[in-house]
């Protein structure tokens, strides 16, 4: 059984605090299992945007957990824009999105199962 949407940002928003991080969540999306998009803003311009992995990488181990990838930003971190323009699509894609914005000039995302 996966952790609902709800739960899982809760957590994720005290992780963040705990780590000295200021973290809002912008967007509230479904409660239940809406997907959930995580920016990580470098404070100078540019930001990386992690959001849910394929299917495909899922291991059968653990195939409760949440696993994220980069979206935009994978070689070096993008421009605000370039990460806000990504969200919008998203957002028309599926309403039901959360996304949360973590503020951290070391680029810190603190998602243990993150692929890079």
């Amino acid at each position: 059984m996966r952790l609902k949407s709800g739960i899982w940002v809760a957590a994720y928003v005290r992780r963040c605090n705990v780590e000295g991080a200021f973290v809002a969540v912008r967007r509230r999306g479904a409660e239940e299992a809406g997907a959930v998009y995580i920016k990580i803003s470098k404070l100078d311009g540019t930001a990386v945007l992690y959001g849910p992995a394929p299917q495909a990488v899922f291991d059968e181990a653990r195939p409760a957990g949440r696993i994220f990838t980069i979206i935009v930003g994978r070689d070096a971190p993008a421009s605000e824009a370039d990460v806000e323009a990504r969200l919008v699509r998203e957002i028309r894609y599926d309403p039901d999105v959360w996304i949360v914005e973590v503020e951290d000039r070391e680029g810190r995302h603190f998602l243990d199962d993150a692929i890079v």
